[in-house]
């Protein structure tokens, strides 16, 4: 029998503009996207106060991390300087600068971005 797995899922939000270099067509040109994120936290066992984490502190770690993304233009900033800031490797970036700043015993399992409505990527490391 598997053991059991605990999963924890909190959204944040933040606004963005990008251009995608080297590609063809109309996002080559700067735009901007109201992304949203998901972020699932994991662990096999439940803490002292029976949870996975408390979501005001995974809520905060997010809310550092995006922090820095929003109402920025992604090219400029370090991580998006000489690759695209698409939402595959937004999702990375977030995933990994989050994963070092976990509390407890809780891992990262996976990072989703929403760049529409309708389009999203989830990032996650095995």
């Amino acid at each position: 029998m598997t053991p059991p797995i605990y999963e924890l899922t909190v959204e944040r939000h933040f606004s963005a503009a990008h251009a995608l270099r080297s590609y063809q067509g109309p996002c080559a040109r700067v735009h901007g996207h109201n992304y949203r994120v998901e972020v699932c936290v994991a662990a096999a066992a439940l803490d002292e106060l029976d949870m996975v984490v408390d979501f005001g502190d995974l809520k905060r770690v997010c809310d550092e991390v995006i922090e820095a993304l929003d109402h920025t233009m992604l090219n400029d900033l370090e991580p998006f300087a000489t690759r695209n800031a698409t939402s595959e490797r937004i999702a990375e970036h977030i995933y990994r600068e989050i994963g070092g700043r976990l509390p407890g015993s809780a891992h990262l399992s996976w990072v989703r971005v929403w760049e529409t409505p309708t389009s999203a990527v989830t990032y996650r490391e095995e």
